[in-house]
């Protein structure tokens, strides 16, 4: 498959303690694209999500073996600067983190802590054009003093997309971002990342097949750790290549 990889995996495998969590996943994640992980429960799709930025570190039995590359480094190699990986791979969970902080210390935190902006007028242009990218800026420009867990979820939530467009990265994960949200608000995220994936490239986990088939360019399913198979979204779900795949999609076990 011919494309520029965002994120490359060689070999990769994970342990929690004793337990073999992945196993041998070797895929190549486009860049500036939106690409889906699927599968049923427990089978590794946000243990994978999560190696793209090294998150799963903070869990104490966990040992990573094989190669990660993003801009042509293994990000596995243990003089990574996690600081600067986490800037660079962003990352939007199941359910909006916003701090119990006004909206613009909100969008503040991650600035501050990065030590990339520091005066006021350089900071308030960043949290504009961050609300812009999201569509907040209309809603929210007049409260940013508001309480940000005072929003609707739909909102909390695209306040933690635009919390990481403002650090400028260049990957943002995405663990199962719809699942907290309803219906109407859900096709407002996924309208939202089609736009998004002009700039960056977009790995979404997600437990809703019709989610993927409607937002991702391409796909790839996890079964028990293993990467089953990786593909154009259209040929996963209308011609896949493993009996597997068919059988997942059909809805034979999930």
């Amino acid at each position: 498959m011919e494309f520029e990889s965002s994120v490359e995996t060689t070999d990769l495998n994970l342990f929690y303690g004793a337990f073999h969590a992945l196993t041998d996943v070797n895929i190549q994640i486009p860049a500036r694209n939106v690409t889906a992980i699927i599968g049923p429960s427990g089978c590794g799709k946000s243990t994978l999500l999560r190696c793209f930025n090294r998150m799963n570190d903070l869990i104490e039995t966990v040992q990573v073996k094989g190669r990660i590359t993003i801009d042509g480094e293994n990000i596995l190699d243990p003089d990574t600067d996690l600081i600067a990986l986490r800037r660079k791979v962003g990352m939007v969970f199941q359910r909006p983190n916003v701090f119990s902080l006004s909206v613009y210390n909100n969008l503040k935190f991650g600035l501050r802590i990065h030590g990339m902006m520091k005066k006021k007028a350089e900071i308030m242009q960043a949290i504009q054009e961050g609300l812009q990218q999201v569509g907040l800026w209309d809603d929210l420009k007049d409260k940013l003093k508001t309480n940000a867990q005072s929003l609707t979820l739909e909102q909390q939530q695209r306040l933690c997309i635009a919390r990481v467009l403002i650090l400028r990265p260049d990957i943002i994960l995405l663990d199962e971002p719809c699942s907290t949200l309803d219906p109407v608000s859900t096709l407002r995220i996924e309208e939202l990342l089609r736009v998004l994936c002009k700039d960056y490239s977009l790995v979404i986990v997600t437990h809703n097949m019709q989610q993927a088939a409607r937002c991702s360019d391409y796909t790839a399913l996890m079964y028990l750790g293993k990467l089953t198979e990786f593909g154009h979204t259209q040929q996963i779900f209308t011609n896949p290549k493993e009996k597997l795949t068919e059988d997942y999609i059909r809805g034979a076990f999930g």
